[in-house]
């Protein structure tokens, strides 16, 4: 095994899901656990988090195992357009609606990666927009507006 797990991608990926899994474990401690058949509020996040732990567990451990090493490659652009495209998201979901606010979402998000083929944008926008308008509008009857007319 080698000692320099600093430069291992899978280790930070694994302490990442680690962390993240460890949180939903302490904030959901104060909500009621209730039993399998008999959910509480802090039984999904607790279960989803010990998950979490496992499977990161499991990946820093793989990367410890692995030769592979991090390439220091960072993309600033992608660190500055992917926010911008969240923040966008929620400004146009009360502005204008659903549909545009998930539209600009996706094509700002994608204009942070090196390629941007416009008929490929507009095809993943069409399809990513159509399940999602089924899942959370449809399925979950979330109470968003598809399109919110000025």
């Amino acid at each position: 095994m080698n000692l320099e797990f600093y430069k291992k991608k899978d280790f930070w990926a694994g302490l990442m899901f680690l962390a993240i899994g460890a949180g939903a474990i302490i904030g959901a401690r104060n909500y009621p656990f209730g039993t399998t058949l008999r959910m509480g509020p802090g039984y999904f996040p607790t279960m989803i988090g010990w998950i979490l732990v496992a499977f990161g567990l499991y990946v820093m451990v793989r990367g410890l195992r692995s030769d592979e090493k991090i390439r220091s490659n960072w993309s600033i652009r992608a660190l500055i357009v992917l926010p911008i495209s969240m923040i966008t998201f929620g400004i146009l979901m009360e502005a204008a609606g659903f549909i545009p606010a998930m539209a600009a979402l996706i094509f700002i998000a994608v204009a942070s990666g090196r390629e941007f083929k416009f008929m490929e944008v507009l095809l993943l926008t069409i399809f990513l927009g159509t399940l999602s308008i089924a899942m959370f509008i449809w399925g979950l009857g979330l109470p968003y507006p598809l399109i919110k007319f000025l």
